[in-house]
């Protein structure tokens, strides 16, 4: 199988004393490409230095995180947008609105938000959404920066059968899907069954998130055949279509060659 982790942290504390193996673990099993979306300002460099390690395997986005916005955004957003001009980024990411830990900078995520969506515009690149408790938040954003000129994953959907038809509704936007699909009571099992595989992409949101029997413990993208398997049992397809149909939406989606 050929695997696209579209969404993984690996460039973080809890992976600098084995990084290499990771990669090993994760080629062994048939991910040949991991997207790694950025935090803040200060993670700029540990993600480019994965990139310069693993040229053709990792693939870098570039954003300012909603957890890592501050009341002083602005000046934020101008060491991540340099940043984003002056380098080889495939998405403008990781970005959204998070309002499941602290609602009190809600406006300044919003607006961090709206401003790197535009960028997204301005430079043709897709965004990788996160998007907790904040659903008709982002999708409220969207709308009014041009859903239309936009495209990019709700990353890490984990939400109910209506929040899934209000995300399908943006015709250029997939679902991301991690472990979360394989926790007993999460619900998305059921809620899939009205997806289809075509608007699925596969992540693993290294090193959170691990999938069951690994719930718990840190993740990486060797686990996205736990992921795999519990698609192919919602969908009844074969490991292989699943990862052969989701691998064909990542590359159209981030442009990533053959």
């Amino acid at each position: 199988m050929n695997l696209i982790d579209t969404h993984a942290h690996l460039f973080v504390e809890e992976f600098k004393d084995d990084l290499p193996e990771v990669v090993a673990r994760a080629k062994g099993v048939g991910v040949e490409k991991v997207l790694l979306p950025n935090i803040d300002q200060d993670s700029v460099i540990h993600l480019k230095q994965c990139v310069r390690d693993y040229p053709g395997f990792f693939y870098p986005m570039m954003g300012l995180h909603p957890t890592s916005v501050t009341e002083d955004f602005e000046n934020q957003l101008d060491i991540i947008y340099r940043e984003l001009s002056s380098g080889d980024y495939i998405a403008v990411g990781e970005i959204g609105i998070d309002l499941y830990w602290d609602t009190s900078l809600k406006k300044a995520q919003t607006d961090a938000f709206e401003a790197q969506l535009k960028w997204s515009i301005e430079k043709d690149l897709p965004v990788s959404i996160h998007f907790r408790n904040a659903t008709e938040e982002v999708i409220q954003s969207i709308r009014r920066v041009g859903a239309p000129l936009l495209r990019g994953v709700f990353h890490s959907f984990g939400g109910t059968k209506a929040e899934l038809e209000a995300i399908l509704a943006l015709d250029n936007f997939l679902i991301g899907i991690n472990g979360v699909v394989t926790f007993k009571n999460s619900g998305v099992p059921e809620t899939l069954k009205y997806c289809s595989s075509e608007r699925v992409v596969l992540e693993t949101d290294s090193p959170y998130l691990a999938p069951v029997p690994y719930r718990g413990k840190r993740n990486e993208p060797a686990y996205l055949l736990h992921v795999i398997e519990q698609l192919a049992g919602i969908w009844n397809e074969s490991r292989e279509s699943v990862a052969r149909i989701t691998s064909r939406n990542a590359g159209k989606m981030f442009k990533l060659e053959d």
